[in-house]
């Protein structure tokens, strides 16, 4: 017991490093950090001020429907990072090296994921202020934001441990960067991110509904404007995500293993 407890402590302080490593070298590359901030912004101008007026929402405004989709759609594209990291590290050898020092394998997955988390909670911050900025408007009690923040913040750090499997798959940053997107679109535009799903065909909606994207949308979007109970679609993406994390983590560490 007492080895155990010491393995789990030396991997947790691993993880710490290889977290504050990967942090500090996303710090140095302000570029990145910027351009990272782009791509969800001009989602949310070009679906509010373009498209927003062709989608019918009912009652509800069309960009308070819209960003809790663009919210849950930026943390998953957030996750495509890992994936697209790891093989970078993998190209340049950064891997090898680090496999010839005295520490635990585990704390290169466990590490990146919680830089990357990292990184998510600032862009969703900047993606709830620009919300703000373009009309969005939350009526729900702070704790249930609060709720939503970390249900948006725990569905991106699952996939990017899907993603960390697809770029340890793949071994390269190119192919990585392209099977990201083949998995992630339909996920994102086959749900109620951006429209309700009464109006898909039947087959779409059957899929848009089950979807875990779908119901991580509908979660957050009770718990930050109201409406339909929250409760069904977040105790089902809670589901999901454990299920995601059981089966994805020993993927994604074998793949490491592999690599």
């Amino acid at each position: 017991m007492s080895s155990q407890t010491l393995s789990l402590a030396a991997t947790l302080q691993d993880s710490q490093v290889m977290a504050v490593r990967q942090l500090r070298k996303t710090l140095r590359r302000p570029t990145y950090i910027v351009f990272s901030f782009v791509q969800p912004v001009i989602f949310v101008l070009l679906f509010r001020y373009i498209f927003g007026g062709a989608i019918d929402t009912g009652s509800v405004s069309y960009v308070n429907f819209l960003m809790p989709g663009i919210i849950v759609q930026t943390a998953v594209f957030g996750a495509l990072v890992t994936g697209l990291g790891l093989t970078e590290d993998l190209k340049a050898g950064v891997v090898d090296r680090l496999r010839s020092l005295p520490m635990a394998r585990a704390a290169v997955l466990l590490g990146r994921t919680t830089a990357d988390l990292v990184m998510n909670v600032l862009t969703l911050a900047v993606m709830v202020a620009v919300g703000l900025l373009v009309g969005f408007r939350p009526s729900q009690p702070a704790w249930q934001l609060g709720i939503a923040f970390v249900l948006v913040l725990a569905f991106s750090y699952v996939f990017s441990w899907i993603s960390a499997w697809v770029g340890l798959s793949v071994r390269n940053p190119e192919t990585a960067q392209s099977a990201g997107f083949i998995w992630v679109f339909p996920l994102t535009f086959a749900s109620s991110a951006f429209v309700p799903t009464d109006s898909m065909p039947g087959p779409v909606r059957a899929f848009a509904n089950v979807n875990p994207v779908s119901l991580c949308v509908d979660a957050v979007r009770g718990l930050t404007i109201g409406g339909p109970s929250p409760a069904a679609p977040a105790w089902q993406t809670l589901a999901w995500l454990v299920g995601l994390l059981a089966v994805f983590v020993p993927l994604a560490v074998r793949a490491f293993r592999r690599a």
